[in-house]
């Protein structure tokens, strides 16, 4: 008995929430409140009827059982915030039930019940952990004080809980980050979870909204379900309304046979839909009806069908802006804007990218049979100061081709890309500087001296295309859009260029 290890189920979504405070009256409304649970193990069916009579007072939800293996099921059902244990049972000793409770529930507080007889049994219990014991025969304050003040400190130990996880966790499904900004996201991962609301990730390109998505779904009651991620900027527009809804035999020029798409092969989970910005305006009218009516029809098919998925989706744009510029609907837009969450850049996290980046270079290190351990104190220098404009994924890259173009134990400066110094330098010398004279004032706009947006725009583009040699990627990246994004709207500008020639 004294190796049984409990498979204690996890506490419930949302514990933190039944946090109180205070003491006597006041503790007790708090109870009340809170609706807080507490499991009474007596064996004696007159004394257990007395004592769910004295604890009502308490306002709590009380469950009464009269074994050991009965508290043993009620423990693996759900954990209670205090257990009123009497150690005389009949199929087996409270104290081993104590010790395993101590052992595998740090918040649940312990209230033993003895008599004369057994005080010393009474004190080996306070000595393994209970919180404190009452001795036969005794009154219905004295049982309700003792088990208030153990739901307080139950209460208090939750807190402890989670304020520790908040704090101290530097990872969380897939992520890596213990700062502020991610801490946040974790919590509103954990909350968002739960409901079958669609949720908009936002964030520039790199920050992990896939990651993020497959978080969203790990954390649902989905999770044992498909999860289907498609990246609407890395299919051609003529084939994306396949991908999603699939197609019949025959639909189209290439279609020799039926295909299931994503939404089919999503349903009962969830279905993620990277750059939903990139979606033509047509398709988007198809999505829309599937979010609003759960059917959908394959290409080439005349047939409705009817799915059950949730739908999380993503950009590096801001999609107001889309809507007000017109490449996507408002009505989808706010169909999909339900819970908003944004993923913050490398570069605001702090302390994170080295977190990261000894994360990285142990993995690849791993990966490539190199030694690699630890970064030089000028490796770490230049790490922290690179802006990252291409965020946890340029990091990934980087440090993928320190390990493998390199070998020793630690990483020096000099192995790491020449464009990171440069780049940091750049954006320190950029920083603006306090004025030493006034500001002069703005000249009166004209047309001279106001450029279309459009212009603005393609002016940006063709700069930073000429900076980085052409390198389209390169250029994306520090423009913070998408490649695909990039090549498209340049092809838009060169055809504009030699229409007008």
């Amino acid at each position: 008995m004294n190796n049984t290890v409990l498979p204690f189920a996890a506490s419930p979504r949302g514990e933190s929430g039944w946090l109180g405070s205070g003491h006597g009256a006041a503790a007790m409304g708090a109870v009340t409140r809170m609706n807080r649970k507490v499991l009474l193990v007596e064996d004696t069916l007159s004394l257990a009827t007395i004592y769910q009579q004295f604890l009502k007072a308490l306002g709590a939800d009380i469950v009464a059982v009269d074994t050991g293996d009965k508290c043993i099921a009620q423990l693996q059902q759900q954990p209670p915030d205090v257990l009123v244990l009497d150690l005389g049972l009949p199929d087996m000793s409270g104290l081993d039930i104590l010790k395993m409770v101590r052992a595998q529930m740090p918040s649940t507080s312990v209230v033993v019940i003895t008599n004369n007889a057994s005080l010393g049994t009474a004190v080996e219990a306070m000595r393994l952990g209970a919180f404190d014991y009452v001795v036969k025969p005794f009154n219905a304050e004295r049982l309700n004080t003792t088990v208030r003040n153990a739901l307080e400190r139950s209460t208090l130990a939750r807190e402890v809980v989670e304020i520790r996880r908040d704090l101290g966790r530097e990872s969380f499904h897939g992520f890596i980050g213990s700062s502020k900004p991610m801490q946040a996201v974790y919590r509103m991962i954990e909350s968002a979870a739960p409901s079958k609301a669609t949720v908009f990730i936002t964030g520039e390109s790199g920050t992990g909204k896939e990651v993020c998505a497959a978080a969203i779904h790990a954390e649902s009651d989905r999770a044992a379900k498909p999860f289907v991620p498609l990246n609407c900027a890395a299919i051609p527009r003529e084939l994306m309304e396949s991908e999603i809804f699939g197609h019949v035999k025959g639909a189209f020029s290439g279609a020799v046979s039926d295909r299931v798409g994503a939404a089919s092969a999503a349903s009962g989970g969830t279905l993620f839909l990277d750059e939903i910005c990139e979606m033509d305006l047509d398709l988007q009218a198809k999505l829309l009806r599937l979010l609003q009516s759960g059917t959908m029809q394959r290409v080439g098919s005349s047939k409705t069908e009817t799915v059950d998925l949730r739908i999380i989706c993503a950009t590096n744009r801001d999609p107001l802006s889309e809507v007000r510029a017109g490449r996507f609907r408002e009505d989808l837009y706010y169909r999909l804007h339900v819970i908003p969450l944004h993923l913050p850049a490398l570069r605001d996290r702090g302390d994170d990218v080295m977190l990261i980046a000894h994360n990285l270079l142990g993995k690849y290190a791993r990966e490539e049979g190199k030694s690699f351990q630890r970064f030089s104190d000028e490796a770490q220098g230049r790490i922290a100061a690179y802006p990252w404009p291409g965020n946890v994924r340029e990091l990934q890259n980087i440090i993928r081709n320190v390990v493998v173009l390199h070998s020793g134990d630690v990483v020096d400066v000099s192995m790491l890309p020449a464009m990171m110094g440069e780049r940091a330098a750049a954006v320190k010398e950029a920083k603006p500087q306090p004025a030493a004279q006034p500001v002069a004032p703005l000249p009166t706009p004209t047309l001279t001296t106001i450029k279309p947006l459009w212009q603005v725009e393609r002016d940006a583009i063709l700069n930073a295309l000429t900076l980085c040699d052409g390198n389209v990627t390169r250029a994306a990246a520090f423009l913070e859009i998408g490649a695909s994004t990039l090549y498209r709207k340049k092809a838009e500008f060169e055809a504009l260029q030699a229409k007008s020639a």
